[in-house]
């Protein structure tokens, strides 16, 4: 199988993306595990599709390094916004992608003809146990003790289309993330497993922010982790509704904004890194 492709990413979480529109992809699972290798393969956080819809503009699918399919990906949703535009596939800078987690709308931001910055409508979160999932017998799971690997942990859990664990602290630098990651990630409570984010509060404006995402391990950025954790911040007192706040990644920033109506805004950039042709035996 010989298949075109970009490389991109927002603020160093990246994916390679196929424009389906034009190839036809079998075996996607299998495809990002082969290429997500840093060393035999492209080397990636994972695979993006993007494919023709019926209901918006186009279709969004993911695949995560390990080959299974999310529901939503922040940062990779900024970059369909800037390659449907960039290669000419759209002339229109507002936006409706389809994904698993619903229609998003996304804003995109153009300077000499290309796309720099996209602003992306997330939808509403949602704190339903059923809809994370985690497995309470509350009505929602805000700052709920959790011991995981023989520590305890309070824990806040969204979905923002796809499932997040959000964690206080203020030694994330230090945390040994690759032991505790996949603790969380596969601890009994989360039957789909969870993408889980520690956050450091430096201010009511500006959080630090460190991500294990399922399926992946650590990544430089989550846009869907970024937006959980403004919205787990606000719910425990640290920020504020309707307030822009500044989301420090490893990667970057991001600039999220959870409304009182319960919806979230994202805001931040999409980079091209190259495009090529890969061959794989499949």
């Amino acid at each position: 199988m010989e298949f075109k492709f970009s490389k991109m990413h927002g603020l160093g979480n990246d994916y390679v993306y196929v424009d389906c529109t034009q190839e036809k992809l079998h075996h996607p699972e299998e495809i990002a595990k082969r290429i997500s290798d840093r060393r035999f393969g492209i080397g990636s956080d994972g695979l993006i599709l993007i494919c023709p819809s019926e209901k918006a503009d186009f279709e969004m699918r993911m695949f995560n390094a390990d080959g299974s399919e999310g529901r939503m990906c922040g940062n990779g949703i900024r970059c369909v916004g800037k390659y449907v535009y960039d290669h000419g596939l759209t002339e229109k800078t507002d936006l409706e992608i389809d994904t698993k987690s619903g229609i998003k709308h996304l804003k995109l931001i153009v300077e000499e003809g290309k796309v720099t910055f996209v602003e992306v409508q997330m939808g509403k979160a949602s704190l339903r146990p059923k809809d994370i999932p985690v497995e309470t017998d509350y009505d929602d799971f805000i700052s709920q003790p959790m011991l995981v690997g023989g520590e305890a942990y309070l824990v806040t859990c969204v979905s923002m289309g796809s499932p997040h664990a959000v964690i206080f602290s203020d030694e994330i630098d230090t945390l040994p993330l690759e032991r505790i990651g996949p603790l969380f990630e596969r601890h009994e409570k989360f039957p789909e497993r969870i993408n889980t984010e520690f956050i450091q509060v430096i201010d009511r404006y500006t959080l630090n922010m460190r991500v294990w995402e399922r399926g992946s391990g650590e990544t430089f950025a989550c846009g869907t982790g970024a937006c959980a954790s403004v919205v787990a911040a606000v719910l425990n007192g640290h920020c504020d509704y309707d307030s822009e706040i500044t989301v420090q990644l490893r990667g970057g920033e991001l600039f999220i904004t959870y409304l009182q109506d319960g919806s979230v805004i994202m805001k931040g950039p999409a980079a091209h890194v190259f495009d090529g042709i890969m061959e794989l035996d499949i």
